[in-house]
């Protein structure tokens, strides 16, 4: 369940704005780590649409989703390019194999940046990401 977040900051509410016009799958996270938002895009490689899985905390999805590497052992959370973003702040990219919430095991590649604001505030963080054939 995902931890009560304080009111979004308009950046990220501009960010959300953004990725639902977008044919790109984008995930939007909170600076606490919550997801927010992710657009049409992403529901078909995450195997569920967005208002049906509704806000998580990012730990929640690490696990829902369990990114593994190409041996199928979990890619440790400090090496996850969306944590990399947030708790970094910095951007990261890599490749991961993930089950879906439908059940399917899908290679994505996922590139992941910060979302600072003004005077250096964390808002959170965005990943991009797309279905990658090995």
């Amino acid at each position: 369940m995902a931890t009560k977040r304080p009111q979004l900051q308009v950046e990220v509410i501009l960010m959300k704005q953004i990725a639902s016009y977008l044919a790109t799958p984008i995930f939007v996270v909170d600076a606490l780590g919550n997801l927010v938002y992710f657009n049409e895009p992403a529901e078909g490689i995450l195997g569920q649409r967005y208002d049906e899985a509704g806000d998580m905390a990012l730990d929640e999805l690490a696990s829902i989703f369990t990114p593994t590497d190409e041996q199928g052992a979990p890619i440790p959370r400090e090496d996850q390019p969306l944590v990399c973003a947030l708790e970094g702040r910095r951007p990261a990219h890599g490749p991961m194999w993930i089950r879906g919430l439908d059940g399917a095991i899908r290679h994505i590649a996922v590139t992941a940046f910060p979302l600072v604001g003004q005077n250096d505030r964390n808002l959170g963080a965005v990943a991009i990401f797309w279905e990658d054939v090995p």
